[in-house]
């Protein structure tokens, strides 16, 4: 291979990166998101106590997912979605994005009710009440984060936006 189709390899490997850095990173908080629901919802039938959690701290945990996805959202939707949005239709307010994360902060919140509700009294915890409210929101939270990471992938990116503008977004 000569020096010259090395450097272009080189490059082009390097513009794939850059193309795909925004939906690579997305990726990685969305996974981590998967895994703790997924982790919660497991737990949720007591066996987080074989786990060495309390009650308390296995909460702590779903609060903690709660307020993790209610923090990344917010971001999101004040810092990155409005520069999308100008070329992206998918992320602007009334459409696809938002929708779902309206739905998915529903689901938050009736989370946040019942481990309010759970932390006052503790005999009270219901596993089939943790994982019905966690069911009903499971299906579009995990639809959404798999949307918006091929939303964010270079092949889509590269539909929009320039490759010296990827470098000025918002991520």
């Amino acid at each position: 291979m000569s020096a010259e189709t090395k450097k272009s390899v080189l490059t082009t490997a390097q513009e794939e990166r850059k193309w795909n850095h925004l939906g690579m990173l997305m990726e990685r908080f969305h996974n981590h998101f998967k895994v703790e629901f997924n982790a919660i919802y497991e737990m949720a039938d007591g066996s987080f106590a074989r786990r060495g959690l309390s009650l308390g701290l296995y909460l702590r945990q779903a609060e903690e997912l709660r307020r993790y996805l209610t923090t990344h959202h917010t971001i999101e939707e004040r810092h990155v979605f409005p520069v999308l949005a100008k070329r992206m239709s998918s992320f602007s307010n009334d459409e696809v994005h938002i929708k779902s994360h309206h739905a998915i902060h529903e689901g938050l919140n009736k989370l946040g009710e019942i481990i309010h509700k759970w932390k006052a009294d503790p005999s009270t915890y219901s596993p089939q009440e943790m994982r019905d409210c966690l069911d009903s929101w499971r299906e579009v939270l995990f639809k959404h984060l798999d949307e918006e990471v091929e939303d964010l992938s270079g092949d889509n990116m590269k539909k929009y936006w320039t490759l010296e503008e990827m470098d000025l977004l918002p991520m």
